[in-house]
């Protein structure tokens, strides 16, 4: 063998290496046939499970969509919140669905496929509170769910990492700031009572009117939201490749009307677009 034929090899040899690098979740996922999907198992409408002991949600039909569009069966596994937002998934989880909000400390550990909706934060009261603004919660006690964009907001932490949205605003100096393992927990308490455990949750729109849906004596206050967020489709940072093949299906997704009709499907008008 000459040198330029070795040379030639060698080439070769680490153009085939860094192209398995790159495409190596993608490459798993078409071989296989088969993509496992980190999501919730308790956060309805988004992801929870049926009567039937089945996943159902919103989050679980754009998976499945997803995985029509690559040719591939998905799965499902509910990693706990910090797990699932952490990164370092080790090759356990393929895309993660579960209504991540894109925020610079989580961009140093997992990748943004793209935005599939977005989500206004409310205040939301027991129906016989007597609060009507949210300088009315001011000092009072205020429930949200732990490691969520909503305990970084009634914290003044918040940082979406997201292009062209606003400053957040900050109106509420909370007196007491109670946390949650669970999306539905906060709510629990605040059903109780005005003021028995809770005074206000601070929580996504569509979780709030989930809730009074099915009959939580609650309601949400009119003077405005607290904040809006996009929500990402998120990756483990190993594959650009992947994160690409995530997105373009995301946007086609967009242009073709499919997640304007999965979030009125489940919310009962268009997320889909800010």
């Amino acid at each position: 063998m000459d040198i330029l034929t070795k040379l030639l090899a060698g080439a070769a040899l680490l153009t085939a290496a860094h192209s398995a690098f790159a495409g190596e979740t993608l490459d798993r996922v078409m071989e296989k046939k088969a993509m496992v999907v980190a999501t919730n198992s308790s956060w309805p409408p988004q992801s929870f499970l049926n009567d039937n002991n089945e996943m159902v949600g919103f989050d679980i039909d754009v998976s499945r969509e997803i995985g029509k569009r690559l040719g591939v069966d998905v799965s499902f596994q509910t990693p706990d919140w910090a797990t699932l937002t952490g990164g370092r998934w080790q090759g356990r989880y393929d895309v993660g669905v579960g209504s991540v909000t894109p925020t610079k400390a989580r961009a140093q550990v997992i990748d943004f496929a793209g935005i599939y909706y977005y989500s206004p934060y409310v205040y939301v009261v027991h129906k016989d509170s007597s609060a009507k603004t949210v300088a009315d919660l001011n000092g009072k006690v205020i429930g949200v769910e732990t490691a969520t964009t909503s305990e970084d907001f009634i914290r003044r932490q918040l940082e979406i990492d997201a292009p062209g949205l606003p400053p957040v605003e900050y109106k509420l100096e909370p007196g007491e700031i109670r946390t949650f393992a669970d999306s539905m927990l906060p709510f629990d308490d605040l059903r109780l009572g005005d003021g028995v455990r809770l005074d206000a949750v601070i929580a996504p729109e569509q979780t709030a009117k989930n809730a009074i849906k099915n009959g939580y004596p609650l309601r949400i206050l009119e003077d405005g939201y607290a904040f809006r967020e996009p929500l990402v489709v998120i990756d483990e940072k190993t594959d650009p490749d992947w994160t690409k093949k995530v997105g373009e299906i995301i946007s086609e997704m967009k242009k073709d009307g499919t997640l304007a009709a999965l979030t009125t499907k489940w919310y009962g008008k268009d997320y889909s677009t800010d």
